[in-house]
C-alpha cells in the first residue's frame, strides 16, 4: 500500500474510533482537547501546552485546573507570585522553571497583542516557551484552525506504521502535510496521541489488539525476525 493511501487508511479509521461523526470539542480525549471544549480560551490551550511539556496527560490537567481555578486571565497571571504559580503547577515536571515562564508569556502577551492570543503561526513563535508543536496546538485546539502538531506519539506512530520515514518531529510535521488533505490536519493530533497511548505504545506496543498490523512495518518487521 503506497504511503499517502496508507495514511489515510490509518487516519480515517481512527477518526471513527475515536471521534465518529463529532469533533474532539464534543468528544474530547486529551488534556488539552479537554481544556478546548470546557473553556474555547485560547490563553488557557497555550499555558496547558506549556505545562504539558514532558509531563502526562493526567498531571497537566491538574495542574491547569489549580491555575486557572486561581489566575484565569494574563493581567492575573503576569501579576502573580513566582512562588504562587509554582505551588499550583506543582504536578507537572520541571514546574520550577515553568513557573517563571509563565509569567513572562502572560507579561508578552500584554505587552505585545494586547494580552490576546495571536492565531497567526510566526507571531505564535516569539511568544517564549512556543516551538512548533506548542505554536500548532494553540492554533488547533485554541482556534480550530487547520495544522498538524507534532508531540512524540505523532512521530513515532506513522513512522512505526510506516507511511512516513522521517528522523525528527519537524520533518513528520512536513511530511504529514504532503500525504493528507487538509480536512485530516485538524484531528490527527488528537486521534494520534489517543491510539499511541492505549495501543502503540512507546514500550510494549499492544500489536494483539491493532487493526492495522496488515499494513504496519513494525509488526511485518518483528514477524520476519520470528520466523528467522
Amino acid at each position: 500500500m503506497r504511503a499517502e493511501a496508507k495514511a489515510r487508511y490509518v487516519l480515517e479509521s481512527l477518526r471513527k474510533r475515536y471521534l465518529g461523526d463529532a469533533s474532539f470539542l464534543e468528544r474530547p480525549g486529551t488534556a488539552l482537547a479537554n481544556v478546548a471544549a470546557e473553556t474555547e480560551d485560547p490563553f488557557r490551550v497555550l499555558i496547558s501546552t506549556i505545562l504539558s511539556h514532558r509531563t502526562r496527560d493526567e498531571r497537566t490537567a491538574a495542574a491547569s485546573t489549580a491555575l486557572f481555578r486561581r489566575f484565569r486571565t494574563p493581567q492575573a497571571l503576569a501579576k502573580a507570585q513566582v512562588a504562587v504559580i509554582r505551588r499550583l503547577i506543582h504536578p507537572v515536571n520541571f514546574h520550577v522553571g515553568k513557573a517563571r515562564r509563565l509569567k513572562e508569556v502572560a507579561r508578552y502577551l500584554l505587552d505585545h497583542h494586547g494580552g490576546d492570543v495571536p492565531r497567526d503561526y510566526r507571531q505564535l513563535l516569539q511568544i517564549p516557551m512556543v516551538g512548533p508543536k506548542t505554536a500548532n496546538c494553540v492554533l488547533v485546539y485554541g482556534f480550530g484552525q487547520a495544522a498538524i502538531p507534532v508531540d512524540t506519539h505523532c512521530h513515532r506512530v506513522p513512522n512505526r506504521i510506516g507511511f512516513v520515514r522521517t528522523r525528527t518531529p519537524e520533518e513528520t510535521e512536513a511530511a504529514l502535510k504532503r500525504l493528507l488533505p487538509r480536512t485530516y490536519w485538524l484531528d490527527v493530533n488528537e486521534i494520534v496521541i489517543r491510539f499511541g497511548k492505549e495501543v502503540c505504545r512507546p514500550i510494549g506496543p499492544r500489536c494483539g489488539g491493532c487493526e492495522f498490523t496488515a499494513v504496519c512495518a513494525y509488526y511485518r518487521r518483528g514477524r520476519r525476525g520470528a520466523t528467522s
